[in-house]
């Protein structure tokens, strides 16, 4: 049998160690009240959308459809960032 990079079962490494490779799906659930179809298809590169929640409401984190985090917006410079608060 070949040898694939992968230890048995029982090991003590983390998926990180084992697979950092693995492609995956983040996505941020945000709340935007009174998003409507009109608003969507007005959307355009710079448009600017009011969000429900503020720098410190809990937002969650998904990797491949399962939640995995909760998080909050930071800013970073000029850029919105999302701090991890709890690993679920």
């Amino acid at each position: 049998m070949a040898a694939t990079g992968f230890r048995p079962a029982g090991t003590d490494r983390s998926p990180r160690e084992v697979l950092p490779w693995l492609p995956c799906k983040l996505t941020l659930e945000v709340p935007v009240v009174g998003f409507t179809v009109g608003s969507l298809l007005g959307l355009k590169e710079g448009s600017l959308v009011q969000t429900a929640c503020n720098q410190s409401t809990d937002i969650p984190l998904h990797v491949n459809g399962t939640l995995m985090a909760w998080t909050e917006f930071e800013v970073v410079g000029e850029r919105l960032a999302a701090r991890i608060t709890e690993l679920v």
